[in-house]
């Protein structure tokens, strides 16, 4: 009879170090999430900076190319900055549709690969 505590305290160690690593094993997929999800956002956000840049000088060089043909170099600069206002009301209307959920869609289907 000696045996079944030796049975009872081996069965509690070895469950207190499945639980131990069972909580390692969940900081460690937590933390694979969260560095795919942040490394993968960084990445985005570098492309993005790359591409704006290059956006903006291509809508300088629009906005001089109206203003030569309108006559007036400013000029250019308003008809392009009054697209750009139309643009972003009609883009603030649909801003739920058009970025918010698809962008929450992205995260979470990221997060739960």
């Amino acid at each position: 009879m000696e045996t079944a505590p030796n049975d009872i305290e081996s069965l509690l160690t070895e469950a207190g170090n499945f639980i131990e690593t069972r909580t390692e094993l969940l900081k460690l997929k937590a933390v694979d999430k969260t560095a795919d999800v942040v490394s993968s956002l960084v990445a985005r956000l570098v492309v993005l900076m790359i591409l704006g840049i290059c956006f903006m000088i291509l809508n300088i060089g629009i906005a001089l190319l109206i203003g030569e043909w309108l006559g007036k170099n400013y000029y250019g600069f308003f008809v392009v900055a009054g697209f750009y206002g139309i643009a972003g009301l009609i883009c603030n209307t649909n801003k739920n549709t058009w970025i918010k959920k698809p962008l929450g869609n992205a995260i979470i289907q990221k997060i739960l690969r």
